[in-house]
């Protein structure tokens, strides 16, 4: 099977704020038709190469390219049409109605020969619908709950018409249940309607049931790059984190599930450990002993240390007794 193309791709990518260096000839394809988790330890350099990946933060060397050509070339509105941003906690204007903000995402789309159209109104009622947020389309955003806004802000994105979405950690601040239901938009997207998604994401087993792909980063750099079963090994989160964990098969969805052990956990299984090496001890305290014992019975005969004087008693007065009988009847023959 022929492998998707790539719609970005960094290429010996160097990013920084001020004179800190984050980032530093970094290569990454992000393969159209995809699902991409970012993951890594905070400070890593995840949400500065979104930044970059999208343009937002520009390149001190190396370039970014989107579908084959550099992107920095790109006019910014024909940027906006193919490639759309949710960036980490986005904030909508005091009194901004969720329609009104779905709508700026028909923004790239405008221009001085075309105004406000049948088409835009529609790519935003369509946008709501599909979230599942037509209802609160005259609500303003301030009055929502957190999952709410995630969903309106997806639903912008959505009416932009990108064929790309890169999302900033869209699970923050999000309760579990919340944070489930967002990515299950996430999934819809891709699987519906043919997005290519990059995210970042610090939940892990969330990460390894929604993505595809995942590029684990540290100190600015990617570690690994794969999918969920061969990143998220216990080796790996040792190396990435500095955590101690297991990884078992998710039972829902078959994918790898991090189990972390403390450093509580870690002490009382060293204890357990240290308890039952005390137990067989004091059961057994001389091994060596039980493999005398279980030695061959034979081999005491033919044994030329074997001393039978320091036999056990009662055999050594039961063989004089067979002696006795042996000589007192061969007296009787003669």
């Amino acid at each position: 099977m022929t492998e998707p193309a790539a719609r970005l791709r960094a290429h010996q990518l160097r990013l920084g704020y001020g004179d800190e260096v984050v980032i530093d000839g970094l290569d990454l394809d992000v393969l159209d038709g995809t699902v991409t988790a970012v993951i890594g330890p905070n400070g890593c350099g995840k949400s500065t190469l979104l930044r970059g990946l999208a343009r937002l933060l520009p390149a001190r060397s190396g370039h970014v390219l989107l579908d084959g050509r550099r992107i920095d070339r790109y006019p910014t509105r024909e940027v906006a049409k193919v490639l759309g941003v949710l960036p980490q906690a986005p904030v909508a204007p005091d009194g901004l109605t969720v329609a009104d903000l779905v709508s700026r995402g028909r923004h790239p789309h405008q221009a001085w020969y075309r105004q406000w159209s049948g088409d835009d109104e529609q790519a935003v009622a369509e946008a709501l619908a599909w979230t599942g947020m037509s209802e609160c389309a005259e609500r303003t955003v301030d009055t929502l709950s957190g999952g709410q806004r995630q969903r309106v802000w997806i639903s912008m994105a959505l009416a932009q018409g990108t064929d790309i979405l890169l999302l900033d950690e869209p699970t923050t601040f999000l309760d579990l249940a919340h944070q489930v239901d967002v990515l299950d938009l996430v999934e819809r997207l891709h699987r519906e309607k043919g997005r290519t998604v990059v995210m970042v994401l610090h939940d892990l087993n969330l990460a390894a049931r929604y993505a595809g792909r995942l590029v684990a980063m540290r100190d600015g750099a990617v570690v690994a790059d794969g999918p969920p079963e061969e990143v998220l090994t216990a080796s790996l989160l040792r190396t990435v984190f500095d955590l101690e964990a297991r990884v078992i098969e998710d039972p829902v969805a078959g994918t790898p599930l991090v189990i972390p052990i403390g450093r509580r956990h870690r002490d009382d299984r060293a204890d357990r450990a240290d308890t039952e090496q005390a137990d067989t001890d004091r059961a057994d305290p001389n091994p060596d002993r039980a493999d005398t014992d279980r030695a061959d019975p034979e081999q005491a005969d033919t044994d030329p240390d074997h001393d039978p004087d320091r036999a056990d008693p009662d055999s050594r007065t039961a063989t004089r007794i067979v002696d006795a009988r042996a000589d007192h009847r061969a007296s009787n023959r003669r």
